[in-house]
């Protein structure tokens, strides 16, 4: 359970203010139709982090040893600053294609995870964990759980929401998690 609650926390902070939630703005005020565009984000969403999941934890089958770990226990700690630098969108990304609003999302979602900060944190949430359905249904709840007010209040939501102080939250998880993961490699 430790691995579905912890991936659901990470990616739910860090989410907030990422360019995927931006993404969301956008085909929100776009489209103006929440089911599709929910439907969207879930779909690429499980598909890209099952994905990520199971890189990260066959990453740490076949890796045994203290220095991945002290490298996944890196990852953590240095996505923590990366969390704290907002993300924008390309002017190219905001413009969404004719498909519609589930086709445009599911795609759209989907590239624009690629790479981003979400994704790598699975990867290392897999590797850790080793559990690729508990740390993909824990990173794409995070994700539904941070995208879904938008989608519905949009850019009001974002409005009222201090994301430096989000940001800042999402930062301090990411560091915990590394500091604990190195402790606990020098422990072993």
């Amino acid at each position: 359970m430790d691995a579905f609650l912890t991936s659901t926390a990470v990616v739910a902070l860090a989410e907030i203010g990422d360019k995927t939630m931006l993404l969301a703005i956008v085909l929100a005020t776009r489209f103006r139709r929440p089911l599709p565009i929910i439907f969207g984000i879930l779909f690429a969403t499980l598909a890209n982090h099952a994905f990520a999941a199971f890189v990260g934890s066959a990453a740490a089958g076949i890796l045994q040893g203290d220095w991945f770990r002290y490298i996944v226990a890196a990852s953590f700690i240095l996505m923590a600053g990366w969390t704290l630098v907002p993300d924008k969108l390309d002017d190219e990304e905001q413009k969404p294609a004719r498909f519609g609003a589930f086709l445009t999302t599911l795609i759209a979602f989907f590239l624009v995870e690629m790479g981003d900060k979400t994704q790598l944190a699975t990867i290392a949430l897999g590797a850790r964990f080793e559990n690729v359905a508990l740390v993909a249904s824990g990173t794409t709840l995070g994700m539904m759980i941070a995208n879904v007010p938008v989608v519905f209040f949009g850019n009001e939501l974002v409005k009222r929401v201090p994301l430096k102080i989000v940001r800042m939250i999402a930062a301090s998880l990411f560091l915990l998690i590394g500091a604990w993961l190195l402790i606990e490699t020098w422990v072993h």
